[in-house]
């Protein structure tokens, strides 16, 4: 059942967890748009958003901080110290990750996993406060825009996904996405 709630609402962050924890779906404000969001360790929640978004392809997830993030890496300490120079605003990087930090339905081949630290108050403080990484792809289906407007993700996915946290229209784009490569960092958009 969908459920509307105010970026500002005392209990967001709670009521946030709680859907997770359910294997729900939630749209939630980034930095740059709306993202889809469900346990990156939940493989049926996993399928959900393939289903809402009509494709399977891997997923990003969120990252509280630059720490984790290392931490999550299956890098050389120089090469994860590139990674994290990366780790900016409105970017995310795709790089080889250690086992069993997500589903296998979000990897990517090489065992890697897009990792994304928005600069938003409410993912930092869900990232640190969910126990498993959460999926964070664009609010939209597979060859539309994004949605950056939480009254048009209502209207278009009430019923398919659980929670919408609205944080008003936001006026951004998708992150810059970079891949390691055998070394190589490469721009991917």
């Amino acid at each position: 059942m969908f459920e509307r709630i105010s970026i500002n609402d005392k209990n967001v962050l709670k009521k946030t967890c709680s859907i997770l924890e359910a294997g729900g779906i939630i749209a939630y404000p980034t930095d740059t748009i709306y993202g889809l969001g469900c346990d990156a360790c939940n493989d049926g929640a996993i399928q959900k958003i393939n289903s809402i978004k009509q494709r399977e392809a891997p997923m990003s997830v969120l990252c509280p901080d630059l720490e984790t993030g290392s931490l999550w890496m299956n890098l050389p300490d120089h090469e994860k110290t590139n990674a994290k120079d990366r780790m900016m605003t409105a970017t995310t990087i795709i790089v080889p990750v250690k086992d069993h930090i997500a589903s296998r339905l979000v990897m990517g081949d090489g065992n890697t996993l897009g990792i994304r630290i928005p600069d938003h108050t409410f993912c930092i403080d869900l990232a640190k406060n969910y126990p498993n990484p959460i999926t964070t792809t664009s609010v939209n289906r597979s060859g539309h825009n994004p949605h950056t407007n939480p009254d048009k993700i209502e209207i278009e996915f009430s019923n398919e996904i659980d929670l919408c946290i609205d944080d008003g229209i936001i006026k951004g784009r998708g992150s810059t996405i970079y891949k390691f490569n055998n070394g190589d960092w490469q721009v991917l958009r």
